[in-house]
């Protein structure tokens, strides 16, 4: 008898205050969820560091690139390259143009 009587006190005081304990289950979730919510923020600020600076990276190689490719298209390359490498000479202004097809 003594342990019914027992029961139905707990029952009682969990229904007197299921509020309270619906509310302090409340309050343990959203701190779990600040928590977790938290670190998912700084991963992804560390991801986009990351992508920051190979983004920087990447627009320093572009710009050496460009460099190259300008210096490579000037007209002084182009025409030391074709006498290096093709025996090319500048023509003179009294000299015949003889064309050989093969």
């Amino acid at each position: 008898m003594a342990a019914r009587a027992l029961v139905f006190d707990i029952w009682q005081d969990i229904v007197r205050y299921s509020v309270t304990y619906i509310l302090l289950l409340f309050v343990v979730m959203s701190a779990f969820s600040v928590i977790y919510y938290s670190h998912v923020n700084r991963q992804t600020t560390s991801e986009l560091e990351v992508l920051l600076s190979k983004k920087d990276e990447l627009n320093i190689e572009w710009r050496n690139l460009l460099l190259e490719q300008s210096s490579l298209a000037e007209h002084s390359a182009i025409e030391s390259k074709a006498t290096k490498l093709l025996n090319m000479k500048r023509p003179n202004g009294n000299s015949e143009v003889i064309v050989t097809l093969k």
